[in-house]
């Protein structure tokens, strides 16, 4: 009996010991198709994306510009896409309402009115507009867009000045797992870039 035992577990043992070789990990990262959760809190730093704080509707009654951002979170191009989306949200977000809308929670075959978000929705992502402060829709793009070419259209719709004639708004390097959103600061009396304390 204590042989058979030994036997089944043995068994047992061999079978979980070449299900665990045969299964493959399933890590999901900047550079693939797999979902791995919120992408603006995992790749860019910034939860507070989604969900929107308002609808499509409100923002263009209100005295805002409207970026409204259609995604998936199990998009490379998505994933990529989230922190320069981030990175505009902290120079315009005190002025624009930024309405990021997965599109896999859109109700399948709906009908929308032009008060909708997923009114605009045309099948693709990432889908970034961008309304006026009088709620006109100013510029569309689809797919991965230049943190330069949203601004400039930003400074159009704010009436800034031209990047050659202004102090040029550049996007910070992200890692592709965003851990710190501040370069760590120095104990008190060190200085790290001399490496002497002071």
């Amino acid at each position: 009996m204590e042989r058979k035992m030994k036997r089944m577990w043995g068994w047992l043992g061999l079978v979980l010991l070449l299900w665990g070789l045969w299964t493959a990990p399933s890590w999901a990262g900047l550079q693939d198709d797999r979902y791995d959760g919120n992408i603006f809190a995992l790749y860019a730093g910034n939860g507070s994306l989604v969900p929107p704080k308002v609808t499509l509707e409100k923002s263009r009654q209100s005295d805002r510009a409207t970026l409204l951002l259609f995604y998936v979170n199990d998009s490379r191009d998505c994933k990529q896409f989230a922190s320069t989306i981030s990175q505009l949200q902290g120079y315009y977000g005190r002025v624009t309402d930024f309405i990021a809308i997965d599109v896999d929670a859109l109700p399948f075959g709906a009908q929308f009115s032009s008060n909708e978000a997923g009114y605009y929705y045309k099948g693709r992502v990432p889908q970034t507009l961008i309304f006026d402060r009088q709620g006109q829709l100013r510029q569309e793009f689809i797919g991965v867009v230049p943190f330069e070419t949203l601004d400039d259209t930003f400074r159009e719709v704010f009436d800034l000045l031209p990047r050659s004639q202004s102090l040029e708004l550049r996007p910070r390097p992200v890692n592709e797992i965003n851990v710190e959103l501040v370069p760590p600061t120095p104990p008190k009396g060190e200085n790290l870039s001399k490496g002497a304390v002071q």
